[in-house]
């Protein structure tokens, strides 16, 4: 049997590359927004709830951090996704897993948009 051609059997869910690079472009996302956080905190000055406050009450900051939640999200869905497609056998158990992680992660997200924007 040939395993090239027309008759090929294609096996898997092939995400491959898409998903590689989602990963490291949201990886990146992530980096940049620790780096852009810790120049704000380093700044001169008391650490307070006040600075805090005004860190994210600027209209950049929250975009940045919405960014962030989107990114963090996706990254994490990424990687558990994969991590149930390739430990867990019974297609079921894995449906039920992945429902039960796409809820939790919307969950999570939209909780942190509501603290984010005070919902």
């Amino acid at each position: 049997m040939s395993t090239f051609g027309s008759k090929r059997i294609v096996t898997g869910a092939h995400y491959g590359l898409r998903d590689w690079l989602a990963q490291r472009i949201t990886a990146v996302l992530m980096a940049l927004f620790t780096i852009v956080l810790l120049v704000q905190v380093l700044m001169p000055g008391e650490l307070g709830y006040e600075r805090w406050a005004g860190i994210f009450s600027q209209q950049w900051m929250k975009f940045l951090t919405f960014a962030l939640i989107i990114s963090l999200a996706y990254h994490a869905w990424i990687g558990v996704r994969d991590i149930w497609m390739d430990y867990v056998k019974p297609v079921g158990v894995r449906l039920a897993l992945h429902v039960f992680t796409l809820v939790w992660l919307v969950g999570c997200a939209g909780w942190a948009i509501q603290v984010l924007w005070r919902l």
